[in-house]
């Protein structure tokens, strides 16, 4: 497992390109709305919009994709701008508003940043508040799966974005109190001097400039921090690098999880954690069912277990490599079972429920996202039919599972079909407007997203 440990330089390069691309469209935008007639504009905005989607779709489909959480949001900032800035003129022409000529894009001196970074802030809050359940992450972690799958990549890529959300929203905020203030306090509206062009606009490209010189540098030390340590893989070496197959496997038996736990923690030198003592790795790019049982046998001594698939992902950043988990349930009780042939033991399936509901931190960051998804898919299914829909209308009702359920249950673990119902189903604010929209746009309530392969 200690690639997972380890981050594609790749990666990190087009995560800061795809944070570049957004700044600099921004940049571009202000330039050109100075450069062009005022009434372009809205135009140029539009346009700017346009590019950030052929970049967001090349992202989507790309073989290395990457965090794209800052053009997604400036492509949204861009559009609301372009929306209102028009919308406001039209207004203003059939005569329903009254509008200063620094806000009417027919006049002079239109100035774009007194309507560009108001709207941009707003519609960064919106943004930031919806955090992890923007639909951009959420397709990506239905593909990736979360941070805890991605390794250390996923840690980097959920804290980074996170940061730079908050970057744009302070960025855009505080450039709508100085061009706000210097408009209210200090701007003569007799004309427009090289000062006012300045605080209007110039100053507004320059702090973005800045700011990408920022990421820069933190993303450049970040890089030579992780060389250091080991912790980067250069495209060379992935090129040399033989695929590889990570195999997890969990020992079932009755309502007992055969763990280790006392599993050293690759976080954290010297701190055990709880995880199943059955991994293993085949420098092969795939592995038969039959190879796949064998190992188990062999790993456990036990022949007459009953294996079954639980789902499995490419690496992110590194293609080649995939990692699988599987469930060997044994027939009996535990106590058939005193001795396996690796160091662990039987632990109630209650017991690790708990310390996952209240002391996760005990588990290997690994297997926390395991059970997470196998609670996800159980409870879901138990709670919606595969519309959405509750099954129990009694909005008090917590149901439970227990791993007879998971041995019995013909349900597809691979499937993300649970997953996104668990997301949006009709416990959702307007549920059946946004259903119905979905259904407009898309053809379809929901769609496999069994991206693995």
């Amino acid at each position: 497992m200690q690639d997972l440990g380890k981050v594609s330089s790749l990666q990190l390069y087009t995560f800061w390109k795809n944070l570049s691309v957004g700044l600099l469209t921004v940049v571009g935008v202000l330039a050109f709305s100075i450069l062009l007639p005022f009434y372009f504009s809205p135009i140029v905005a539009l346009i700017a919009a346009a590019f950030l989607y052929t970049v967001l779709y090349n992202n989507k489909i790309s073989k290395h994709p990457s965090c794209m959480v800052v053009s997604y949001s400036i492509f949204f900032c861009l559009i609301a701008y372009s929306f209102v800035s028009i919308v406001v003129n039209i207004l203003y022409i059939w005569g329903f508003i009254w509008l200063p000529p620094e806000f009417t894009f027919f006049s002079y001196p239109y100035i774009p940043s007194l309507m560009l970074c108001p709207i941009c802030f707003l519609t960064m809050v919106v943004i930031y508040a919806r955090g992890r359940r923007l639909s951009i992450c959420v397709d990506c972690k239905l593909h990736y799966g979360d941070s805890h799958e991605r390794g250390k990549i996923g840690g980097i890529l959920e804290y980074e974005s996170r940061l730079q959300l908050r970057n744009l929203l302070i960025l855009f905020g505080v450039l709508t109190i100085i061009v706000w203030g210097y408009y209210k306090f200090f701007y003569i509206d007799t004309d427009v001097n090289g000062r006012d062009w300045y605080v209007f606009m110039w100053l507004t490209i320059i702090v973005f400039v800045l700011d990408e010189f920022y990421f820069i540098f933190r993303y450049y030390n970040l890089y030579l921090d992780m060389r250091e340590i080991n912790e980067i893989v250069t495209q060379e070496e992935l090129r040399d690098m033989t695929a590889k197959t990570y195999i997890r496997y969990y020992v079932i038996c009755k309502e007992y999880v055969y763990m280790n736990i006392k599993t050293a923690d690759p976080k954290i030198t010297f701190r055990p954690v709880i995880d199943t003592p059955f991994f293993t790795k085949r420098s092969v790019n795939g592995i038969t069912i039959p190879e796949v049982t064998n190992i188990i046998r062999r790993m456990t001594g036990i022949n007459n277990g009953d294996l079954r698939f639980f789902f499995g992902r490419k690496m992110m950043g590194m293609e080649r490599n995939s990692l699988l988990r599987y469930f060997y349930f044994l027939e009996g009780k535990p106590e058939d079972y005193p001795e396996l042939n690796v160091d662990g033991e039987w632990m109630a399936f209650k017991d690790l429920k708990r310390i996952y509901s209240y002391n996760p931190d005990k588990l290997a960051t690994i297997c926390v996202s395991d059970i997470t998804r196998l609670a996800t898919i159980m409870l879901t299914y138990k709670l919606f039919d595969e519309r959405g829909f509750r099954k129990n209308k009694l909005k008090s009702y917590r149901p439970t599972f227990t791993l007879k359920e998971v041995k019995e249950s013909h349900l597809d673990f691979q499937d993300d079909k649970w997953i996104r119902i668990s997301m949006f189903n009709s416990d959702t604010p307007m549920y059946r407007v946004k259903r119905w929209f979905r259904n407009m746009t898309s053809g379809s309530d929901n769609k496999k997203a069994n991206q693995w392969n």
